[in-house]
């Protein structure tokens, strides 16, 4: 038996791996979203959407609103809207030069997640996490929810790509997922386009 490739994916848990969603999605709050997946397991999964920013919430303002003062600036980024469950709750996805072992949930071998104060007074401190973003609330399905979406066809599940993740700007997010691997906005309307 030939050993897998790279560009096979497990869609049994889907930790690790970024969501994109496609026409078939018929949920506005997720329309042309990109989500990494935190957790997969048979009871559940949890993701954070990470292209969607909050209208005129910047991390600063946040920062001063919760009180996180330390000797260097919170970074001029929008505050993301991760999902509709938990939207008081941040999630800070991290690379995992920061960890707190009681609290960061290892997503992939160089990305993290952290829940926690600590995470933000570390990127306002002398040793921030080389990168970062802030999402207040995350995606979340039941026991089999999310299979249900991906059967329907929903989602496109590829490898995680931190370029991506900390790089490519908002608005650009979903279309270089798909570029990634190699289908057009157009194919996807074609595909979902029959009921």
């Amino acid at each position: 038996m030939a050993p897998a490739s790279s560009t096979d994916v497990d869609e049994t848990f889907l930790g690790g791996k970024l969501l994109i969603a496609t026409p078939s999605i018929g949920d506005p709050r997720f329309d042309r979203t990109v989500i990494v997946m935190c957790d997969h397991s048979p009871d559940h999964a949890m993701g954070i959407i990470i292209n969607k920013p909050a209208d005129d919430l910047r991390l600063p303002e946040l920062f001063e609103q919760l009180g996180v003062d330390g000797i260097r600036p919170a970074p001029d980024t929008p505050v993301l809207i991760g999902g509709p469950v938990d939207q008081d709750r941040g999630f800070v996805l991290h690379t995992r030069d920061y960890s707190s072992l009681e609290a960061t949930l290892p997503v992939s071998p160089r990305i993290g997640l952290t829940a926690t104060k600590d995470v933000l007074d570390a990127i306002a401190s002398s040793h921030p996490p080389q990168r970062s973003l802030l999402a207040l609330g995350y995606a979340g399905w039941g026991a089999g929810q999310l299979e249900q979406e991906l059967a329907a066809n929903a989602w496109l599940v590829i490898e995680l790509d931190e370029t991506l993740v900390f790089d490519t700007g908002d608005a650009d997010k979903w279309q270089r997922a798909l570029d990634l691997i190699g289908v057009s906005p157009e194919h996807l309307s074609a595909l979902s386009g029959h009921a």
